[in-house]
């Protein structure tokens, strides 16, 4: 018996004196269904078929099917074309497209053989079978005795629920606990149609199969583990729950492979243990060659209101002990209110990178509980949060522990005057060991009202108020570096803007739809500078940012502990194109020009931030969108100066492809890195932030990159890509690709990720892994 002989599910037809019958079905069961609606059927059958013998030779017409759950009480009804019944033997036979129902059990069969004296119920030729839940097992003969305790079955062959074929020479259930077959052959696997004779992708032989019904298991003995016919792994013992049960404590599928830099030759077995109902673990065991062994720990627990993971590990990495663990812990109080913790520790950098722990290498980790909430309109959230440093390149002392942190936002109705009312606030308590430690109460209040106007123009009026009370000890370190030790004070930015969009439209005919929108903003506000900046702590405005899309925000650097405040007037001139074959481009150009160029930011940073020294006019920005057609779509945006002309900043994506070739290019490039800037004292000698300040090299670097990337999907095949190189350095920064194949039986994985720069001292890391699913039946991975 093979694979072969199972097939897809189809049609079967039967034959007999009446001619040839079909009868559609789209499922197949188990053996012990099978035993167990024989049994039924030999049960109840005896007494319906022989009134139906005494009244009438004809075929019997059928009842509909009863959805009462099947007992030993409940009728059998059936048809057939012929009954008769021997007294003297206590025989009673149906014969020709005998069809059987009790409830939404089905048997049908060429013969059915009922023995009153051995209580033997005996089905012949073309025997089928099915359960409600739609699981079918049919043969070429089947026979049940002791109410289902004992049965045999042979030439079985049978579709499983979710897509899984088995055959065998026979089955045999024996005091309805065990069901072994001889010479079985599982696969999920299709059938060829226009070739049945060649071996599927793959197949598990065994010489003898067992079904444990009481502890729901089945064990192979004597496998083998065929792709494409030939045989690829022996298997002299395998052990798998029963496709019924969902869950159950056995070992899961091995990982055998290597890691060319830090891990070499390595091999895991996992062993899954169900705990209770809600509960289970995995225990995984990793044996090494490069660092020396791991024991991985992986806890889940289910309640009522949420979901605990834990997933940890002890180990032996770099000649010394190592581990990690990672925590979470979510739950729904109400609909409203939701709470839980993440916790995450480990020992280095070098053991997360070494045992493949995170799939991209961190040198920092986070810690939090929370507690938030949602209303209309509304969020709030409290948490407190923590940070480990992993690796040499960071200073863990200079680390912060936010303890803790409140942040509530609300955005209300229209209210009688026809605005909106918003607030917000972020207030938090941050402690360094070393470096400035700040407790701030940040608050945001403001009100928008929007007009139209007669000519079709649309105004925004808003109303807004921003301050902060703060207290701050070693302002004059990490990452302040400040002119005093210790602060504490006020400080607050009221705020008058008007902003108007005018839009002009014209229908241009066949050359489609056309718009220009010129955008004046105007803001006023008291002046902020650095002489009010230097002893005033910074933890949530560290970068300005000037782009397109910050253009007409009252407050450019977006947090509390900084204001951009002063008189100012952003304009630009927004262009739309709609052609009438759905292409779109879409353009704006502008710029923001500020009454005093000495107080409103950071002297020193105006050159990189927007504004030139003693400039009232910023530098000019501008977005262009083009999509020509549903295959190409192209957005740039770049920041100039006004009087040099030089590049400040410049960003370009596009995609381009049909949907199952899709390519995407991107470039970065900025003049400076701002967050480097708070990483080192620039108030150090030469005391100015210029590219000569040896102290601010890294500030000055600029980031120059370009990325690429494809992705490619077709039927059952699929392949992506993804590389970036800096150009700056002139070096790749990361190289990955991921090409994958499914059909209905298996799933291949092939992944290459290639990591160019060093982490924590290393060159580099290479990383190579295929894995193989049998669907139905597990994995089998390398890397």
């Amino acid at each position: 018996m093979t694979i072969r002989d199972i097939g897809a599910p189809r049609a079967l037809y039967r034959s007999g004196p009446g001619g040839r019958r079909r009868i559609a079905h789209s499922k197949i069961l188990s053996a012990r269904a099978a035993l167990a609606l024989g049994v039924a059927l030999a049960v109840h059958a005896v007494p319906a078929l022989a009134a139906n013998k005494e009244s009438t030779d004809k075929k019997t017409a059928a009842a509909g099917v009863d959805e009462t759950p099947a007992t030993a009480n409940r009728p059998v009804t059936f048809l057939a074309d012929r009954v008769s019944y021997d007294k003297v033997n206590g025989l009673v036979t149906a014969e020709g497209h005998v069809q059987a129902w009790q409830n939404d059990h089905y048997l049908s069969a060429d013969r059915v053989t009922f023995d009153r004296n051995t209580d033997v119920a005996a089905a012949h030729g073309h025997v089928l079978i099915v359960e409600p839940d739609g699981e079918i097992v049919f043969g070429d003969y089947a026979e049940l005795s002791q109410g289902m305790k004992n049965g045999v079955i042979t030439g079985m062959r049978a579709l499983l629920q979710g897509g899984g074929k088995v055959a065998a020479n026979g089955a045999r259930r024996t005091e309805g606990k065990l069901n072994e077959m001889a010479r079985a052959v599982y696969s999920a696997c299709n059938v060829c149609a226009l070739d049945p004779d060649r071996s599927p992708e793959w197949d598990l032989r065994a010489d003898h199969t067992t079904q444990d019904l009481e502890n729901k298991r089945i064990e192979f003995s004597d496998a083998w583990l065929d792709f494409y016919g030939i045989p690829a792994f022996y298997l002299p013992y395998m052990s798998i729950a029963d496709p019924s049960v969902k869950r159950q404590t056995g070992f899961l599928v091995p990982t055998l492979g290597y890691a060319d830099n830090h891990l070499g030759t390595f091999f895991a077995i996992p062993y899954y243990i169900v705990l209770d109902d809600q509960s289970d673990m995995t225990l995984t065991p990793n044996v090494n060659t490069g660092q020396g062994g791991q024991l991985g720990v992986e806890y889940r627990r289910d309640f009522n209101e949420g979901v605990v993971k834990m997933d940890g590990a002890i180990a032996q990495d770099q000649k010394s002990l190592a581990g990690y663990v990672f925590t979470s812990a979510n739950f729904e109080w109400n609909d409203t209110w939701r709470y839980g913790a993440n916790i995450n520790l480990a020992s280095s950098t070098d053991y997360l990178r070494d045992y493949f722990i995170n799939d991209i290498p961190t040198a920092l980790l986070t810690s939090n509980v929370y507690l938030e909430g949602f209303g209309v309109g509304a969020y709030t959230r409290l948490d407190m949060s923590v940070y480990q440093g992993l690796n040499s390149s960071i200073n863990s002392s200079t680390l912060p522990y936010v303890l803790p942190r409140y942040t509530y936002s609300f955005f209300g109705e229209p209210n009688i005057l026809g605005g909106r009312v918003y607030f917000d606030t972020q207030d938090f308590n941050v402690i360094r060991p070393e470096g400035t430690a700040t407790e701030r109460a940040g608050v945001r209040l403001g009100w928008d009202r929007t007009l139209s106007g007669p000519l079709g123009d649309q105004w925004l009026f808003t109303v807004q108020a921003t301050g902060e009370a703060f207290q701050a000890r070693n302002l004059d370190q990490e990452p302040n570096y400040g002119l005093t030790s210790n602060a504490t004070g006020a400080h607050a930015e009221p705020q008058v803007a008007v902003k108007l969009n005018w839009p002009f439209v014209r229908d241009a005919g066949s050359w489609g739809t056309q718009i220009l929108e010129p955008i004046v903003q105007l803001i006023a506000g008291p002046q902020t500078g650095n002489s009010l900046h230097d002893n005033i702590p910074n933890e949530d405005s560290l970068d300005y940012e000037f782009t397109d899309s910050t253009l007409f925000s009252l407050n450019r650097y977006g947090g509390y502990d900084r204001y951009d405040g002063g008189m100012r007037a952003n304009f630009a001139l927004h262009g739309n194109w709609i052609f009438l074959g759905g292409q779109s481009l879409d353009t704006l150009l502008g710029a923001s020009a500020i009454e005093h160029v000495d107080h409103n930011l950071y002297p020193e940073f105006q050159p990189w931030n927007g504004f030139n020294q003693g400039s009232h006019l910023s530098d000019v920005i501008g977005r262009a969108t083009f999509a020509p057609n549903k295959w190409v779509d192209f957005t740039a945006r770049a920041r100039v100066d006004h009087t040099s002309g030089d590049l400040r900043f410049a960003e370009a994506v596009t995609s381009f492809g049909p949907r199952f070739l899709r390519m995407n290019l991107g470039y970065l490039w900025t003049a400076t890195n701002p967050y480097d800037l708070y990483t080192s004292d620039y108030y150090q000698a030469p005391y100015l932030l210029v590219p000569s300040n040896p102290n601010q090299a890294g500030f000055f670097s600029p980031r120059d990159e370009i990325s690429a990337g494809i992705a490619i999907k077709q039927g059952g095949y699929a392949f992506a890509a993804n590389a970036r190189r800096d150009l700056a350095t002139g070096q790749m920064d990361s190289l990955n690709a991921h090409f994958s194949y499914q059909d209905e039986c298996t799933i291949y994985d092939f992944i290459v990720n290639k990591r160019y720069t060093s982490l924590n001292g290393d060159k580099g890391e290479d990383q190579f892994m295929l894995m193989i699913t049998l669907k139905t039946l597990g994995k089998v991975s390398g890397t």
